[in-house]
């Protein structure tokens, strides 16, 4: 909670008009009552709508001659309006605009207009309502299937589905970035490899989001090169390349360049890649804007239980003995193998020193973020191994290697990844009056994003997306959601839900996938070697734990459209699955919504608020002010903080729903300012023995922050 408390608003003389600045920023403090003033928030929205969007938005006299103005002026993509009939979309802006919608916070207004609606090319002037950016959304995904287009516009319009940033902002539009949120790239330890790397990250930084590599593969500083010893400089300057170029290219000007890299524990450079993060550290090695993340196996926590050193293997040499890349191999099978083979150089930390290095960089800055390898491994559904995850650690895909020819065309095109998100809002598709086809319209209209990104500048992107279909489906607004049910976040009751209302979606994202692949008679390629195929994946899951246990949840779903499968359900879609196979490589993944929270009026993602008043800067305007979404005078109770929730309640809710997402869960630990590194040791190790498959960052709370004021990632962040 920021101020709220501390000060009572002075009233405010008869007549006087406050502005939407000034009536959003009474949000932050209590009337005379005590209460909190979540009217003035919504006075302020409309405010912002009578002082500032009506005076600037462009004025037309029908649809048609809007329509004419956008495609005859390069605004809009004249090829997506050609698929339709002008009557249908007619009807369709009409049924857009028959919702009545309204933004519920000033934020929400505030964000779409500064970020996501349609401007005249100097910026000044708005050409879009809320209602014409869906349609054009809606249009786009559904490339002239009008049902589907119907469809895209209700659960939009009515919050309950909604793209990720890149789709929704460039959807339709003639001058825009890709609709991807983000890639994920390998890197091989070769300098074709490394060149090709840095290009691709410049061509898919000026397109769409954010871009991760791995680091894992290339030799080690000191390794040799060409026999020769001493020769490598490691993966540091490797990295300063890689956030030189992110801070050059940016799509349009309208997103930064955002950059990650994943370096595995056993990488004899992890010390001085940690180091990078520092405080302190030399600028000849400081890297300020890149993201850092770190892989780190079993046996890393197995010899940090035992207090035993941590052996560090040369990539170099591990690919030379085992035939393939380090990353691809696993170092908890073959740790004591690798450890006793003289032909593999290697050197050694103390693993307890590691992970207390580990939580100092933490506490200083927020990174690295974890994979925790095998855990991730163990899940995956699909032959190969994840070795890497993205800038917002959600991302948990297989990508296989690319070779590369001396002028740095491809030998062999490689699988890399590609990020096509968007999530539902918990509370809205509770409410849905058909929640298997709020589920099937999120899963088509994901599908299409995967099909009309084409980056033919990446070819290792463009196979892997082909190949794949690969989606992620994430969620958003659960601790608004439990805080509008009076259901304290962690609680078994919560836990409850959690369960079953992810049970529900894993079933019906396969159901509608199956739908598509069946309708289309293509599954994605190399379906036949998945457990979806063989019928492992439905074997690991007994559908008498799919149903919920507490009495109220039961009344909340018996009252819902939210069909949790039976196990006649659950071996009716595994008969299904194995004979016509599934379109998608990968569904689920839960990302941390940002921008797109506001603007849906969502908690972000699955974890607690991280204040119940909100504080953001916002560009000019300084201070916003944004209340928990549901959260009312009469429901504070069960909306405490995440800082007050503390990191076990975070992480059992993760742990539960991480059962059900076939990829990952972007994850966000909360530490009071009493915290020490001993609390991020102890609460890495609970979400390690928990099952949970990656960290994102790790917040702290300041002692002198009024409210919570919050930056994350631009990419990523739905």
């Amino acid at each position: 909670m920021s101020d709220l408390g501390k000060t009572v608003a002075e009233p405010v003389a008869s007549g006087e008009q406050l502005d939407y600045h000034a009536l959003n920023a009474l949000l932050n403090l209590y009337d005379a009552d005590g209460k909190i003033q979540f009217d003035k928030d919504r006075a302020a929205a409309r405010q912002f709508f009578l002082q500032h969007v009506n005076q600037n938005t462009v004025f037309f006299h029908n649809l048609q001659e809007k329509l004419d103005y956008l495609v005859d002026n390069d605004y809009y993509e004249k090829e997506v309006l050609e698929k339709y009939n002008f009557e249908f979309i007619k009807s369709l802006y009409d049924q857009a605009y028959g919702h009545k919608f309204r933004f519920k916070t000033f934020l929400g207004a505030y964000k779409y207009y500064t970020s996501y609606t349609l401007k005249t090319f100097d910026g000044q002037r708005y050409l879009e309502r809320f209602e014409d950016r869906v349609c054009m959304v809606a249009l786009t995904l559904a490339a002239g299937d009008e049902d589907l287009a119907r469809n895209l516009v209700d659960e939009i319009i009515l919050g309950r589905f909604q793209p990720a940033t890149p789709t929704f902002l460039n959807s339709g539009k003639k001058q825009r970035g890709e609709p991807v949120s983000c890639f994920l790239l390998r890197i091989e330890d070769n300098m074709e490899s490394i060149g090709r790397a840095i290009n691709s990250a410049l061509q898919l930084s000026k397109r769409g989001g954010g871009v991760a590599l791995l680091l894992s593969n290339l030799r080690e500083e000191g390794a040799p090169i060409k026999k020769i010893e001493n020769q490598s400089s490691g993966v540091i300057p490797v990295m300063k390349l890689l956030e030189d170029s992110f801070s050059y290219a940016n799509q349009l000007g309208a997103r930064q360049g955002a950059g990650a890299v994943y370096l595995h524990a056993h990488h004899p450079d992890i010390m001085k890649f940690l180091d990078t993060k520092r405080e302190n550290a030399d600028e000849k090695i400081r890297i300020k804007t890149l993201s850092l993340g770190v892989v780190i196996p079993d046996i890393t926590f197995e010899l940090a239980k035992k207090n035993d050193d941590m052996y560090l293997f040369s990539p170099y040499d591990v690919e030379r003995v085992y035939g393939k890349a380090f990353a691809d191999v696993s170092i908890s099978e073959h740790y004591y193998e690798m450890v006793e083979d003289p032909r593999i150089h290697k050197t050694k930390i103390n693993a307890r020193h590691f992970f207390q290095t580990l939580a100092e960089i933490q506490f200083e800055s927020g990174y690295p973020y974890i994979m925790y390898e095998d855990t991730v491994n163990r899940a995956n559904p699909i032959e190969g191994r994840v070795t890497q995850s993205n800038l917002c650690s959600e991302i948990l895909q297989v990508a296989t290697p690319s070779e590369y020819n001396a002028d740095l065309s491809y030998a062999t095109v490689g699988e890399d990844i590609s990020c096509n998100l968007g999530s539902l809002n918990i509370a809205m598709a509770m409410d849905s009056t058909d929640f298997a086809t709020t589920i099937e319209t999120a899963i088509r209209g994901l599908t299409a994003v995967s099909e009309q990104t084409s980056i033919d500048s990446v070819p290792s992107i463009k196979k892997g997306n082909d190949n794949a279909h690969a989606i992620g489906l994430g969620q958003m607004n659960l601790h608004g959601y439990l805080g509008r049910e009076h259901i304290h976040y962690g609680s078994e009751e919560a836990l409850d839900f959690t369960n079953a209302y992810f049970a529900a979606v894993m079933y019906q994202c396969l159901r509608a996938s199956n739908k598509i692949a069946k309708e289309r008679g293509e599954t994605f390629t190399k379906f036949d070697t998945s457990d979806y195929a063989s019928g492992a994946f439905f074997d690991r899951y007994d559908p008498a734990e799919f149903a919920p246990k507490t009495d109220k949840i039961k009344a909340i779903f018996d009252a819902s459209t939210v069909h949790v499968p039976t196990a006649e359900d659950w071996a009716e879609l595994k008969r299904d699955v194995m004979e016509n196979g599934l379109y998608n490589r990968y569904l689920q993944a839960v990302p941390p919504t940002g921008s797109i929270s506001y603007i849906n009026n969502s908690t972000s993602s699955i974890h607690p608020i991280a204040s119940r008043i909100e504080i953001r800067k916002e560009g000019k305007i300084g201070r916003v002010y944004y209340p928990a979404p549901h959260m009312d005078n009469d429901n504070l109770e069960y909306f405490q903080d995440a800082y007050e929730i503390g990191y076990k309640a975070i992480i059992d809710t993760y742990a539960v729903a991480t059962k059900y997402v076939d990829q990952g869960l972007s994850l966000t630990l909360f530490f009071k300012d009493t915290a020490s590194t001993r609390d991020i040791n102890r609460a890495q190790i609970y979400a390690w023995t928990h099952g949970i498959k990656t960290l994102y960052y790790i917040r702290l709370r300041q002692v002198a922050l009024e409210g919570t004021e919050v930056e994350g990632c631009v990419s990523c962040m739905l």
